[in-house]
């Protein structure tokens, strides 16, 4: 029997246990323009957390980019933002998005991240605040980014957002081809919205099945931030799991037409 023919019979061969936990995984190499980005001396003090959110892994998967324009969605502190900043350079931008609803509840995050728009080095960095269920941008962008925070638009704090429309204020705010990445803790398949409130944690086919409905294409998604030994059951910030849940890292492309 050929080599390659006894292969696919081994494959088909094993149990659907072995089958992995996700597709279209991205094993894409680190871009130089990433990496000089994750490199900046000005980032000193988060470099730490590295390791622990795969930044460079994270930011090869959105596909950034010197010279381009980013939003990105509550900011909270500003780790992400200084890392867009960064890697766009100073021929981009970096939009960052706190919801009114979101700023009430995160003073201290607020403050840190007015601090770091206030100095020079984050010329490239501009704060747009505004109701969470009225997303806007001064002009079109390359890319949407959203870590951990869609499933808090889904809550009472939040609005409810009516999140058909949100998602259809995301697609317009992006050029022809540009991406929306999505990264959230992961809750029970099936679960759908039932957890956002309480364990802060969302069926990742819902939010499939939501951006898709805006006219987004699906486009891939990531494993770095994956963890098997997240029962999904716990609030994410419990001790025992807090920093390390189970994310998963979504990407939706905006169509060429």
């Amino acid at each position: 029997m050929r080599p390659t023919m006894l292969a696919l019979l081994l494959t088909l061969a094993l149990p659907a246990a072995a089958a992995p936990q996700v597709s279209n995984l991205h094993s894409g190499a680190i871009t130089a323009a990433v990496q000089k980005g994750v490199d900046d001396p000005a980032r000193a003090a988060d470099s730490h957390e590295d390791a622990r959110r795969k930044v460079a892994l994270v930011m090869t998967f959105a596909e950034v980019k010197p010279g381009q324009k980013v939003l990105e969605l509550v900011p909270g502190s500003g780790y992400w933002t200084r890392v867009f900043s960064a890697i766009v350079g100073p021929a981009g931008h970096v939009y960052t998005v706190w919801p009114d609803e979101m700023a009430k509840f995160s003073t201290k995050s607020l403050a840190t991240w007015q601090e770091l728009a206030a100095t020079p080095h984050y010329a490239n960095v501009s704060l747009l605040q505004q109701p969470a269920a009225k997303l806007s941008v001064p002009v079109p962008v390359d890319l949407v980014f959203t870590s951990q925070n869609y499933h808090d638009y889904h809550d009472p704090f939040m609005g409810p957002v009516d999140m058909v429309k949100f998602d259809q204020q995301v697609y317009d705010a992006l050029k022809p081809g540009g991406l929306f990445v999505v990264i959230d803790h992961v809750a029970p398949a099936g679960s759908g919205l039932a957890d956002t409130d309480t364990l802060h944690r969302i069926d990742p086919e819902t939010v499939k099945r939501e951006v898709e409905a805006a006219g987004f294409v699906f486009d891939g998604e990531s494993n770095a931030l994956r963890n098997p030994g997240d029962s999904h059951t716990l609030k994410v910030f419990d001790k025992s799991i807090r920093g390390h849940t189970d994310q998963f890292i979504y990407r939706f492309r905006k169509p060429v037409k």
